[in-house]
């Protein structure tokens, strides 16, 4: 079975880290576990062993050291090779990735901006999992992102919150709760959560409330989308903290939405790679900031 280019950049960032955990955590945004996987995986479909691995230290065997200048060229093949097609198509097109709906009017305010100063420009939307931490901006499947914070804080990207608002929660329609006007967190502290994925990080901690809780939560099953965590939600499987606006965009009979009170807001924010100074980038930012400011102090942060 051939190998993908996803599992040569895995092997590539073990084989330069040497620790499975700093690959992970610090430049492929995945659980180690997850990692672990995908390496084993490789290992097999190749008939090789290319780490020397125990609990203290990762080294690579004669076949993983062979490998390794192979796959940093291939990648770096696939990157010219990438590059050269997002220049071509970069002169007309920008790709915005997401992970919930945009709704908030967003999408016919920004597009109207960008043909009054980017004519003959078209933007492109794809939906990214939950998995993504950087929301399809590390593996540069998209050129920016309506995001929810946090995002991975490396330096790698920077960031315009454009919009803040409170954080609810998704009830099944017979829930205890789910006559309340609203709920204290104190209220949830025992009720089965729909969590994000493992390799969402610290984005997963938020729409758990880890933080603001005085225990952990109870996390009963994970969704790798929005439409996932409602779909569980409805099932009566368990419940999930959301945006305000999101009550409305994802609207449905048998989940209720409901305010939080207690919690800090939440943060929508364009996100971009803090290297991509493109003209058409910073139109994009000015145009999400300018359709939902409301209620929000410019700030501008890189991670």
């Amino acid at each position: 079975m051939d190998a993908h280019l996803r599992d040569l950049r895995y092997f590539v960032a073990v084989a330069e880290e040497l620790s499975f955990t700093k690959a992970a955590t610090e430049r492929l945004f995945i659980s180690q576990p997850a990692l672990s996987k995908q390496i084993r995986q490789l290992e097999a479909s190749l008939r090789v062993r290319l780490f020397d691995r125990d609990r203290r230290t990762v080294a690579l065997t004669k076949a993983g050291e062979a490998m390794l200048p192979q796959a940093r060229l291939v990648l770096a093949q696939w990157e010219e090779t990438r590059r050269a097609v997002a220049e071509a198509a970069r002169s007309t097109t920008l790709t915005v990735g997401f992970q919930t709906r945009i709704g908030r009017g967003l999408i016919p305010g920004v597009t109207a901006r960008m043909a009054e100063l980017l004519p003959g420009w078209k933007l492109l939307f794809r939906q990214v999992s939950w998995r993504d931490a950087t929301a399809g901006l590390s593996g540069a499947e998209v050129d920016v992102a309506i995001a929810w914070l946090p995002v991975p804080d490396t330096g790698r990207l920077t960031w315009r919150v454009v919009a803040t608002e409170e954080r609810w929660v998704a009830l099944p329609t017979g829930h205890r709760l789910a006559s309340c006007s609203s709920v204290s967190l104190s209220d949830l502290a025992d009720e089965p959560f729909i969590a994000l994925p493992a390799a969402a990080g610290p984005l997963r901690s938020f729409w758990l409330a880890t933080e603001e809780r005085a225990a952990a939560p109870r996390v009963v099953a994970e969704a790798e989308t929005a439409e996932e965590t409602f779909e569980a939600v409805a099932s009566g499987l368990g419940v999930a903290l959301l945006a305000a606006g999101n009550a409305e965009i994802y609207r449905r009979d048998d989940v209720v939405f409901r305010p939080v009170t207690g919690l800090s807001p939440s943060s929508l924010a364009v996100v971009w790679r803090t290297n991509d100074d493109r003209e058409a980038i910073r139109i994009f930012v000015d145009a999400c900031f300018q359709c939902l400011c409301k209620g929000v102090v410019p700030a501008e942060s890189a991670g």
